[in-house]
């Protein structure tokens, strides 16, 4: 049987739904190479920071050191940003670098907050020669005198302000924490956005009780972390007309079918490539090419939305109704 991988994503067929998504690994050009060659439809860089993009104007620089004189030690929970990745030119010239290098798509990444000079850097990545732009909002909201109104109305003038600036498709990468996500989703596409990339993780830091200080700490994902992006990829699928994508949890070949069927797209991989390397591409390949002529699926697209909430007969398990046969699942 003649199996079709591919999907349609940003606009682009790609040949299957397995990106390498933005993590250190894509800070090389010889990693790029590699991942294409073991299968990756298309790559997300590693991200532009805007404390990066600030900090070329100084503005940054002078607010993490003005108190420096009393409280040395505060410059320690900030990376050294003129080490961090790349500076803002540099990362444009690596931008149309991996353009050059590889056949499949290359999607440039921002990921900030505010406009600022995200507007300058986002027409650069598309003069660089990026097919496509993610943007990685990454916000946590602290100030108590913001409402969770005003921390909407941020991310849509975001959106709003990178779509006017530049032509190439735009996908927007958002957290789960909206209290109302189909709506939000709603009003993000409206935007501009021409796919939403479920969920961002908030990494946390941790508490050092002998240094008495708060430390960095990296966790990889696991497939349990999958279940969140499956439910509300599963609730949109058939509501917008924006793509959806899920990245988070995504480590076997069963991961990557659940995804389809809730109705994503394409598969966001990192976790799995930092544990098992950037070859594990060609196995999770091989194994979506295998379930699928088992299951005489002939095409992704066969199966994409199959198990979303518009196409399960009983579309009240992704609501409320769902909660006490969840827990009444459990078997002590």
């Amino acid at each position: 049987m003649s199996l079709d991988l591919s999907t349609r994503y940003l606009g682009m067929t790609l040949k299957n739904p397995l990106v390498m998504a933005a993590n250190p690994l894509c800070e090389s050009l010889d990693n790029l190479r590699l991942a294409e060659d073991a299968g990756a439809s298309a790559v997300v860089l590693h991200s532009l920071f805007e404390e990066q993009i600030r900090r070329e104007s100084t503005a940054l620089d002078h607010f993490l050191t003005k108190d420096t004189d009393s409280f040395p030690e505060s410059l320690s929970y900030f990376p050294d940003m003129a080490a961090y990745n790349t500076g803002p030119e540099k990362y444009l010239e690596y931008v149309h670098q991996a353009t050059e290098a590889l056949e499949i798509p290359v999607i440039a990444s921002l990921n900030g907050i505010s406009p600022g000079g995200w507007i300058k850097y986002a027409k650069g990545i598309e003069q660089a020669g990026a097919e496509a732009l993610e943007l990685n909002i990454y916000y946590l909201a602290t100030n108590p005198s913001l409402c969770g109104a005003d921390v909407e109305r941020g991310y849509c003038d975001l959106v709003r302000e990178v779509r006017s600036s530049v032509h190439i498709p735009l996908a927007v990468k958002i957290g789960p924490f909206f209290s109302a996500p189909v709506n939000m989703a709603h009003r993000l596409e409206a935007c501009g956005a021409n796919a939403l990339v479920l969920f961002n993780r908030f990494y946390q830091p941790d508490l050092d009780i002998e240094a008495l200080e708060i430390v960095p700490r990296v966790t990889l994902s696991d497939s349990h972390e999958l279940l969140l992006r499956l439910h509300w990829v599963g609730v949109l699928y058939g509501k917008l007309k924006a793509d959806l994508a899920i990245t988070g949890g995504v480590h076997t070949v069963s991961d990557i079918l659940k995804s389809m069927m809730a109705g994503a797209r394409i598969t966001m991989l990192a976790s799995v490539l930092l544990r098992h390397g950037i070859p594990h591409l060609t196995l999770l390949a091989g194994g979506l090419r295998d379930w699928m002529e088992e299951h005489e699926y002939s095409s992704i697209r066969m199966m994409q939305g199959s198990l979303s909430q518009q196409s399960v007969p009983h579309p009240a398990a992704f609501e409320r109704s769902n909660y006490m046969k969840t827990l009444g699942s459990y078997a002590a």
